[in-house]
């Protein structure tokens, strides 16, 4: 697992004009990232509209991906849904691709007991039986939190070798880190706090704002490693003001940074798809400001 380190974008939908699936912008998209310099690609997450997805549409993006990835950087695609039949599908047919790890949030909407959760993601790894798999904690969206319990439960399973921890208390990507011990990897989720994230323990991060801005996040991670903490804090402080400023626009946030890439990138990977907000005329402001702080920051750091 040593090789989960650094920057991993989570990669976002690529939709054409009819609001269907572009494969050719998903390879011209992955290319872009790997050309960036990250170190690895998050595969069918949040970020990439993973719950308004069918299978097989999800299929055709890993596809893709992998089409343009495979022996340039890792790739973890995650493969959850919210039946355990459709998930252990694409467990399977990410590992027949070759991916570099698979990875699951628990089960949304019904209320799950801790042990039908650790079923359901025993049940995804053992379709993928080769390939790592990697806990997604993400309460705030999934409304179950990975308790100690849980986890302790599913270190049972050796095919169990990380958690991507979106929880907002830092302290908790420690506590994982910890008791998983110095071959179990954990990656930081929270955007805005990447660099305490990294200072705590986290090995690597994976997250949603990293696309938009991956100059940023790399030399961040830099920072980090070189062991220079003051110009960590300040770079994360730039990133966080762009954070900001995106969150603010009416329309959904993804939205919002594909028209940045769109403007900065010159790649158009589609809108959102409802009923996720798609950009509204007044995010206008947003994405100019955004895009102006994008540039001031890489032209200051990098």
């Amino acid at each position: 697992m040593s090789k989960f380190h650094g920057i991993a974008p989570a990669f976002y939908a690529c939709y054409d004009k009819n609001g269907e699936i572009n494969p050719d912008m998903v390879r011209k998209f992955t290319k872009h990232l790997i050309k960036k310099g990250v170190h690895g690609l998050y595969v069918g997450g949040s970020s990439g509209e993973c719950i308004y997805q069918s299978v097989e549409e999800r299929k055709i993006v890993l596809e893709n991906v992998m089409e343009e990835a495979r022996g340039k950087l890792y790739v973890i695609a995650h493969v959850a849904c919210n039946n355990t039949k459709d998930s252990m599908e694409l467990a399977k047919h990410a590992e027949s691709l070759g991916v570099d790890a698979i990875a699951s949030i628990p089960p949304i909407y019904f209320k799950l007991p801790e042990h039908a959760i650790a079923k359901y993601w025993n049940d995804i790894s053992s379709a993928a039986p080769t390939t790592p798999f990697i806990i997604y904690n993400i309460p705030q969206l999934a409304g179950v939190s990975l308790t100690m319990s849980l986890f302790n439960e599913m270190l049972k399973n050796p095919m169990v070798q990380g958690v991507k921890n979106s929880s907002m208390p830092v302290q908790d990507i420690q506590m994982f880190k910890m008791y998983g011990g110095s071959e179990f990897t954990v990656f930081n989720g929270p955007d805005e706090q990447f660099v305490s994230g990294r200072l705590i323990g986290a090995d690597g991060g994976i997250g949603g704002t990293y696309a938009v801005m991956s100059e940023l996040f790399i030399k961040a991670d830099l920072f980090v490693n070189n062991g220079e903490n003051e110009k960590a804090r300040d770079i994360q402080t730039d990133i966080d003001r762009i954070i900001y400023k995106m969150c603010s626009a009416k329309g959904n946030l993804y939205a919002v940074m594909k028209e940045i890439i769109k403007r900065r990138e010159g790649l158009d990977l589609g809108s959102v798809r409802l009923p996720l907000a798609p950009l509204y005329p007044e995010d206008e402001s947003v994405v100019v400001e955004a895009i102006e702080l994008i540039d001031n920051a890489i032209s200051k750091w990098v």
